[in-house]
């Protein structure tokens, strides 16, 4: 009689038999899977904690970095179209420095309308795929920011020091040239680097330590070997960080013997308050970034990384609007006539 019950049980629950099986491989299958299926969850998406820490601050944050991002978004707006409205600064300095602008904004744009997100909802998931396309953004916009600001100096150089060849070198078809290979160089390198992260595995947690999905952050959480990855980081960042800045050293090195064979002192400080004002922005956005990103991933720290990349993501392209405004007498003109107050141009 109990075995006729038994049998009934078993065709009418089959499956009650096969989950509970004693047979060791079949567990250490269902384990193995239940693991696998749990990881893919874990990398699904990334937590933005850059924050998190202290939740009694992101109101005081939230406004500060929306009030940021407003002066970013017009000031460099103004710089474009007052270079764009006035013909007198259609030349190659201001064509370089509407595209500064323009990068800038769009370097703003990539990263904080999510920061203002996550600390407005309360949300600081971002998805795999988002994660990986911030990133890329990022990194394209900051290296092409590295080309240009090597490409105004050598433009500086050649204004300065060649001043007789100037119309020739710097003609609008090589400007052209020279901004559409720095776009080249730029999303090219951060392709690779981007194509080379979505092959890292992240098994150890899903927290960024972060407020964007940076490079360092990142590899702090990868379970997979990144040595490779990083050589490949460093070389990246050596050929888009020293190479411009040898660039902009070596441009401002004739530069200055130039200056100083200047025998008035009108003229030295003429070209002191053109080129100072580059100078600056390049002295303020390479400190931060070679901070950062130029230290092995075993070293980073969260804080330091947190601090360093407000700088360079939002304080560095809301002041250069104002760098390159303020000393500069014939943007100031041009945002006046701009703005229909031609008539003070000359205060």
């Amino acid at each position: 009689m109990a075995r006729c019950v038994t049998g009934q049980i078993s065709r009418l629950y089959p499956m009650v038999h096969e989950k509970t099986s004693d047979d060791p491989s079949i567990w250490a299958s269902q384990q193995t899977s239940q693991k696998e299926t749990r990881n893919q969850t874990i990398i699904a998406d990334f937590l933005l904690m850059g924050f998190s820490e202290h939740p009694e601050q992101q109101p005081v944050l939230f406004t500060l970095f929306l009030g940021m991002y407003l002066v970013t978004l017009l000031g460099n707006l103004f710089i474009i179209l007052a270079i764009v409205s006035d013909q007198h600064l259609h030349t190659p300095m201001y064509f370089f420095l509407a595209n500064l602008s323009f990068i800038d904004t769009c370097f703003t744009c990539t990263i904080v309308p999510k920061v203002l997100s996550n600390i407005q909802t309360q949300h600081q998931t971002i998805s795999h795929t988002g994660c990986l396309l911030q990133m890329y953004f990022f990194m394209a916009l900051a290296m092409l920011d590295d080309f240009l600001l090597a490409v105004m100096a050598y433009d500086r150089y050649v204004a300065i020091c060649l001043p007789l060849h100037y119309t020739t070198i710097m003609c609008p078809q090589r400007c052209l040239l020279l901004v559409a290979t720095t776009w080249l160089c730029s999303n090219l390198l951060a392709f690779s680097l981007t194509l080379q992260m979505a092959q890292v595995s992240f098994c150890a947690s899903h927290s960024i330590p972060h407020f964007f999905c940076d490079l360092l952050p990142l590899l702090k959480l990868a379970c997979s070997d990144t040595h490779t990855f990083q050589l490949m980081m460093f070389a990246e960042a050596a050929l888009s960080g020293v190479v411009p800045l040898t660039c902009v050293l070596v441009s401002y090195a004739h530069i200055m013997h130039t200056i100083l064979r200047i025998p008035s002192s009108g003229g030295k400080h003429k070209v002191f308050s053109t080129c100072g004002s580059h100078l600056t922005v390049v002295i303020l956005f390479y400190g931060t970034v070679f901070l950062v990103y130029f230290q092995p991933s075993s070293s980073y720290s969260a804080d330091t990384g947190i601090v360093a990349s407000i700088v360079y993501t939002m304080v560095t392209p809301m002041l250069n609007p104002f760098i390159y405004s303020l000393r500069n007498k014939d943007m100031k003109g041009a945002l006046w006539k701009l703005f229909g107050l031609g008539k003070y141009c000359n205060l």
